[in-house]
């Protein structure tokens, strides 16, 4: 039976929200269970669950909707009791911060006058609202929000421009500023190597390489996944490019982009050609013959990294750097054990190993995403399980290794698996401890196919730096011990699966070539507010999830908790009166 229960005015970040939920529904004798806000979006997730109720459609944004499908009625008393202390504990910690909290943006502008950056993680629906707000008072927004549409984007980006700002975003999920950890990032040391990126795990796969190669990065510039579509016009990545070119720290530039859009991505090439820094650029899926003028464009994330330090050094930039070995002793596969099976929490992971894998197998280089899937051939399978498929009403599987978990016991019931190819991913926001969250789930799977005569290999690499919170050595210890081929890199996991099954990618050796094209006169000026953005440390005013404060404050960053809530109980109508009014 389905109980409902509605908390009024008793707003929760997302985040919190799915958490509570995992721990509710691990509770004996829940049959599902679902906590979220009661916005429109959500009820329609409730929907989706079999979870509806007509107590449902009465609650507001602004209250807590608890829905609970059980056989015992006695259940609800103690749900609740673990909703109330989950509740009571999120009120402790609260007390034990650093920062001061407000409840408007006049009084957040009052605590931090010299804020530069609004850190904006609000329901989609709300974030473009905010961030305009952000613009008005001359900040520069990082949107971690997801589902803000595409004309409120470059609409959002034009006006920023205008404004000589920066919107980083949206879906932005990582960033690094003047070595300030932002959002879900690692914790890289700082050094000569600046990056723009409309890439998250992508970001971090680089940064993270580059600090454990001896380099450290300037600044990490977010731009969001669709910056280089045609509609954006890559607006925050050439304003990115410009900033870094002004940053006198900043040695080498990196720039990393999911596929982009033909005519944008030529656009951004050319103002490459015309800084006077050396440039790394991978555009994914994009396979280079050659470096071209100051231009070095990369294959794969790792050689990104690479070639960046080799330039911050002053070595010179190598032809190939995939070169070696990765085949695998004691293979020991079934006829028919042919397939890969790549489960991803990092998009951009998942897309550079469907990438590899697809040119292994001479089929292109032309990632689509179908349902989250970026690989789908001949059993082969590459999924990115962070995809909004598996992500409605459940936490992100950096966070959670529930569907994971659930994708890697299918994964070895098939019986052509030979590879089960993982990537775990390290820094602030994500599992503490994601190596023992997923080795039940991994030896069940392994014993499983043992059990059945087939012996599966499992390949996997650790996204993270030594000083990132979850401990990077003992996150690899753990692995290791359990029989779990590690690799430094998520490129040398995908071509040690490959070789496990037989196959290779292509490598082609790059020679370095003037470039063809005169560089065009692109205006490389940036206003003060740019320059302010990365010529100091961030003033950062945090609208949504308070997780966000702890690693700036952990390294020195000033900050300002914007306890947000929908306004005006989230009704649209009367939140547009009230903006008219002002």
């Amino acid at each position: 039976m389905i109980y409902t229960i509605i908390k009024k005015n008793s707003y929760q970040d997302s985040i919190n929200l799915m958490l509570l939920t995992n721990a509710i529904s691990a509770t004996e004798g829940i049959n599902k269970a679902q906590i979220m806000m009661g916005t429109p979006a959500n009820k329609d997730i409730f929907k989706a669950a079999g979870l509806h109720s007509e107590e449902l459609e009465a609650a507001q944004p602004n209250d807590m909707a608890i829905v609970i499908d059980t056989d015992d009625e006695k259940k609800i008393d103690e749900v609740l009791e673990k909703v109330e202390q989950y509740l009571q504990n999120q009120a402790m910690t609260n007390k034990g911060n650093e920062f001061e909290t407000v409840r408007t943006w006049d009084r957040a502008i009052k605590a931090l006058p010299e804020a530069t950056v609004a850190l904006i993680s609000v329901p989609g629906t709300y974030a473009a609202e905010e961030a305009d707000k952000a613009l008005d008072l001359g900040l520069h927004p990082f949107i971690f929000s997801d589902n803000v549409s595409l004309e409120e984007e470059v609409r959002l980006k034009k006006k920023a421009h205008e404004k000589g700002l920066l919107v980083m975003g949206p879906d932005c999920g990582t960033g690094i500023l003047d070595g300030i950890p932002i959002a879900f990032a690692n914790v890289i040391n700082k050094g000569r190597i600046g990056i723009v990126g409309a890439s998250g795990t992508g970001i971090q796969e680089v940064t993270a390489i580059i600090d454990r190669l001896g380099e450290g990065v300037s600044h990490a510039i977010g731009t969001g996944g669709r910056d280089l579509k045609e509609p954006v016009g890559a607006i925050t990545m050439m304003d990115g490019i410009r900033s870094l070119e002004a940053h006198r720290q900043t040695e080498v530039i990196c720039v990393i982009s999911k596929p982009p859009a033909k005519e944008v991505r030529n656009e951004v090439v050319d103002l490459l050609q015309a800084v006077s820094k050396p440039v790394v650029a991978i555009f994914l899926g994009e396979k280079p013959a050659q470096y071209e003028g100051n231009v070095y464009q990369a294959y794969t994330l790792e050689e990104t990294a690479r070639i960046a330090v080799d330039l911050a050094k002053g070595n010179e930039v190598k032809p190939d750097y995939n070169a070696g070995s990765y085949e695998v002793d004691n293979i020991d596969l079934k006829p028919g054990q042919t397939a890969i099976k790549g489960l991803y929490s990092g998009g951009t992971l998942a897309s550079e190993a469907a990438v590899l894998i697809s040119d292994a197998l001479g089929l292109g280089t032309d990632i689509k995403n179908e349902d989250g899937y970026v690989l789908k051939h001949d059993g082969h399978v590459v999924v990115d399980l962070g995809d909004d498929k598996y992500t409605q009403g459940k936490p992100h599987p950096m966070i959670d290794p529930e569907t994971r978990a659930r994708f890697i016991e299918e994964a070895a019931a098939d019986e052509h698996t030979a590879v089960i190819l993982l990537d775990l991913v390290l820094g602030y926001g994500s599992h503490d401890d994601m190596a023992s969250a997923l080795l039940p789930s991994i030896n069940k799977a392994v014993s499983h196919a043992k059990e059945q005569g087939r012996k599966i290999h499992v390949v996997a690499s650790v996204c993270g730096t030594e000083n990132d919170p979850q401990d990077y050595q003992e996150q690899k210890k753990l692995l290791t011990e359990a029989g779990i081929i590690l690799k430094d890199s998520n490129n040398q996991a995908v071509r040690t699966a490959l070789a496990i099954v037989g196959q290779k990618v292509n490598d082609v050796e790059k020679a370095h070539v003037e470039s063809a094209v005169p560089a065009r006169g692109f205006n490389l000026e940036v206003s003060k507010e740019m320059e302010a953005l990365v010529n100091n440390k961030p003033a950062v005013i945090n609208v949504g999830l308070k997780s966000f404060t702890n690693s700036i404050t952990a390294f020195g960053g000033r900050v300002v908790q914007f306890d947000w809530r929908p306004v005006a109980g989230g009704n649209a109508k009367m939140r547009k009166i009230l903006s008219l009014l002002k």
